[in-house]
């Protein structure tokens, strides 16, 4: 969902909805307008591009803020995870109805920065803060997950593990680490790819009609996936192993001699879905 919301909004108006960083940079660059040519003369626009990337950026924070909910609920359990992906689908809705009433069209798209496709503001904000708060919660919810596929926050760092991998050529072994960050990769990329298609295929509407249909089955696989699931696996190995934060509820289950051990008795099993 990653690749397939941000190029939805790229494709209109130069914007990612989810990568936050080069937003943040977009603002600074605004900011530094202040400052360019002679000293008479001072430069104070704020671009509708520098508006959208601002409307994103603290959606998305107002979105990534309700992972508190979840930690109170459970982090890691089915509930939340069913639940917090549900309300993303609901949001996704409501940006699909938003950008449909505004009458945008797939024929007008971002031409280049600075000149958005999506001008019929202050629809187009809206739409976008939906789509970004949708974003943010599934940004926190794979951050408390800590698997490798949490590609809404840090695609970046994946890239950096991944080629830094001392196992990175071992093609003849099954490393989990390394092939969940290569499948988490691929998944960003025809996501972005399928999502720019549509746009053109379908319109901005329908494309976004396309992702509450694809949340809402990522709701119900919630449902079924069972503890000994590989992806659930791999957050055992890596928090009992030390080297990565075990998740919200969870920290006292380290096992013992493990850089970030708390002296407690490991648990049996960590039990990542908790069906209560």
């Amino acid at each position: 969902m990653t690749g397939y919301l941000n190029a939805i909004t790229f494709t209109a108006i130069s914007v990612w909805c989810s990568f936050q960083t080069g937003n943040f940079l977009q603002l600074s660059m605004s900011f530094a307008r202040l400052f360019e040519g002679p000293n008479s003369f001072e430069n104070w626009s704020f671009r509708t591009a520098d508006g959208h990337a601002l409307c994103s950026l603290l959606t998305f924070n107002i979105g990534a803020s309700l992972g508190r909910v979840g930690d109170r609920i459970g982090a890691t359990k089915r509930g939340w995870l069913v639940g917090g992906t549900i309300l993303q689908a609901l949001l996704t809705v409501a940006a699909a109805i938003t950008i449909w009433k505004s009458g945008e069209s797939s024929d007008i798209t971002a031409t280049e920065r600075g000149l958005p496709g999506w001008t019929s503001t202050p629809l187009s904000f809206v739409a976008l803060a939906f789509m970004s708060i949708s974003l943010g919660i599934q940004g926190i919810q794979a951050k408390r997950l800590n698997t490798q596929f949490g590609t809404t926050l840090v695609l970046t760092t994946l890239w950096v593990e991944l080629v830094s991998d001392p196992r990175l050529f071992k093609t003849r072994e099954k490393v989990v680490s390394r092939d969940h960050k290569v499948i988490a990769a691929l998944a960003v990329f025809a996501g972005g790819a399928t999502g720019h298609t549509l746009v053109y295929k379908i319109g901005f509407a329908g494309a976004l009609w396309i992702a509450v249909g694809l949340r809402l089955l990522i709701a119900v696989a919630w449902i079924y996936v069972v503890d000994d699931s590989p992806i659930l696996h791999e957050v055992r190995e890596r928090a009992h192993a030390g080297h990565e934060r075990l998740p919200v509820g969870h920290e006292h289950e380290r096992a013992p001699g493990s850089p970030r051990n708390t002296g407690k008795a490991p648990a049996p099993q960590l039990a990542i879905l908790n069906d209560e």
